[in-house]
């Protein structure tokens, strides 16, 4: 494991995770629940193999009004959570496996033992949490167990935040079935992965662009997606 001292979000976070699987992703690779291989691997890996091969981040869409709000109640999120548990978190950059392949971005690292996942989702959402604090972690479930094996703590506080209301914090441990089906699948994918990259590479020659700012790449991205959905042809897709 190699704890890499970037802010997320950054330049450097972004080229630390360019072409590789991240734990937020993995259920694009694992179903949840059954966590055998998803239908949506091949698709995702054909993502990261295209990042690899362009320098640059490619997603085009914009961060939601919902993503962008989050990103600006996580402070206040995280005093929440240190004063109601009494505990002092870490900031965190990016980790990743030894070799640099499988990476994880928790929000905060907690003591030696375990990690932070704070959401800041709408209030109906919300509301639904308090309700079934169990349906927080079923749908955060690969993303928090795949921080847990790349971090190799032991345990994972999600929580779901709303100012002037209750918070819900839910404490998870390691699951031994997801991490088995984790360290079989993720570095197998990995693999299968870097082959796709040496046979695009024997077939087609070079084919990586040069690394250029990550920030100018997603500029010019969002700019053809905002001119594409303008047209209309991407509205009526």
């Amino acid at each position: 494991m190699i704890v890499h001292n970037v802010k997320q979000g950054e330049e450097d976070w972004l080229y630390l995770r360019l072409g590789i699987p991240t734990a937020s992703c993995f259920d694009e690779i694992l179903t949840p629940k059954e966590l055998s291989l998803s239908k949506s691997s091949k698709k995702y890996m054909h993502r990261l193999l295209a990042e690899w091969m362009y320098g640059a981040p490619i997603e085009a869409p914009k961060p939601s009004p919902w993503m962008e709000r989050g990103t600006q109640l996580e402070p206040e999120a995280i005093r929440y959570y240190e004063m109601d548990r009494d505990v002092e978190t870490t900031e965190v950059g990016f980790v990743t496996t030894d070799d640099g392949m499988i990476g994880a971005s928790p929000d905060r690292l907690v003591g030696d033992d375990g990690v932070l996942e704070q959401k800041c989702p709408s209030l109906e959402f919300h509301v639904g949490y308090l309700l079934d604090p169990q349906s927080l972690v079923d749908q955060y479930r690969l993303q928090v167990q795949g921080q847990l094996w790349v971090c190799q703590r032991e345990w994972a506080d999600i929580q779901s935040y709303y100012p002037g209301f209750p918070s819900v914090i839910i404490r998870v441990s390691v699951e031994t079935k997801a991490s088995l089906a984790i360290s079989q699948h993720i570095p197998a994918f990995v693999e299968t992965m870097l082959k796709c990259r040496e046979r695009l590479t024997q077939e087609y020659g070079e084919l990586r662009r040069e690394r250029v700012s990550a920030a100018s790449r997603l500029a010019e991205n969002h700019a053809a997606f905002d001119s594409f959905m303008e047209s209309g042809i991407g509205g009526n897709a």
